[in-house]
């Protein structure tokens, strides 16, 4: 079952809306949050279906986060439209969020958040203006955390998704998010989607980089991330090691050990808790 919270998912898998058939075994997969797919997943032949099926889901028992088509789009008001209807038809029990791409504009993101009361915003930043513009972003109301999307940010940029320049602005997410006092980011997918090796790369290299959690495309990938962001064996027993010696500056293993490596120990315990 999916826990279904976004402020604190690691794993967040993506569904196509127009694919019904895969919503079942994304539900089973062990990711945290499920998220129906309205946007770059369907043709946009395909959407007024997929929209059906998606509101079908999460108001007979389904759990699940909606990505509604960007704003601009002719689609994302339909999109708004539909889980509107939901909310006031008290049928939004399994309406866990929604994912709002190419998020950059406060106020349309406020605007949203006032179409669908309480229900919690994943601000999608894909652009430069969203990432310039990211504690912003992350302080609007209804956003409860941040994600990238750097393959459509690396098309914004002109850039190879793997270039500096879009890790750079995983970082800027990074640092937004801690001086907005917001959960940590949300990484992007990666697309090698049964590469394990690859897959558990790009979540490390996450995980290093401060984000807490990662979109995947493929039930396939839900454990790999959520292994890779769960603290190590040996990261615990370091961890326990440390605040064995108390408040005071001590040395373990030969490393001073101060505040910030007792704060670094306890923030692996605590999410060695939450991954269990």
């Amino acid at each position: 079952m999916t826990r279904g919270r976004i402020a604190d998912a690691t794993t967040l898998l993506f569904v196509p809306g127009d694919r019904p058939d895969r919503f079942e075994r994304a539900a089973g997969s062990g990711a945290d949050v499920v998220v129906l797919d309205l946007e770059d997943a369907v043709a946009a032949s395909a959407k007024g279906a997929a929209r059906t099926e998606v509101v079908r889901w999460v108001s007979s028992g389904g759990r699940a986060a909606v990505r509604v088509s960007a704003v601009g789009e002719a689609a994302h008001e339909e999109d708004v439209t539909a889980l509107q209807a939901l909310v006031a038809g008290d049928r939004q029990a399994g309406l866990v969020g929604v994912v709002v791409p190419k998020a950059q504009d406060p106020a349309e993101l406020a605007r949203l958040a006032a179409a669908l009361p309480g229900m919690p915003l994943l601000a999608l930043v894909e652009t430069a203006a969203g990432v310039l513009d990211a504690r912003s972003v992350a302080t609007a109301k209804g956003v409860v955390r941040l994600a990238v999307g750097h393959l459509d940010l690396a098309a914004d940029l002109g850039a190879d998704p793997d270039d500096a320049v879009v890790h750079h602005a995983r970082h800027q997410l990074v640092l937004a998010a801690r001086a907005a006092g917001s959960p940590a980011p949300v990484d992007g997918v990666s697309t090698q989607v049964r590469d394990v090796a690859a897959v558990q790369a790009d979540a490390l290299r996450a995980r290093r980089g401060g984000m807490g959690g990662k979109l995947c495309i493929h039930p396939d990938q839900v454990e790999v991330v959520r292994q890779a962001f769960a603290p190590t064996a040996e990261e615990v027993a370091w961890a326990r090691l440390v605040l064995e010696g108390g408040d005071g500056v001590d040395v373990v293993d030969g490393q001073m050990v101060d505040r910030p490596v007792l704060l670094r120990a306890q923030a692996l315990l605590a999410r060695s808790e939450s991954a269990s």
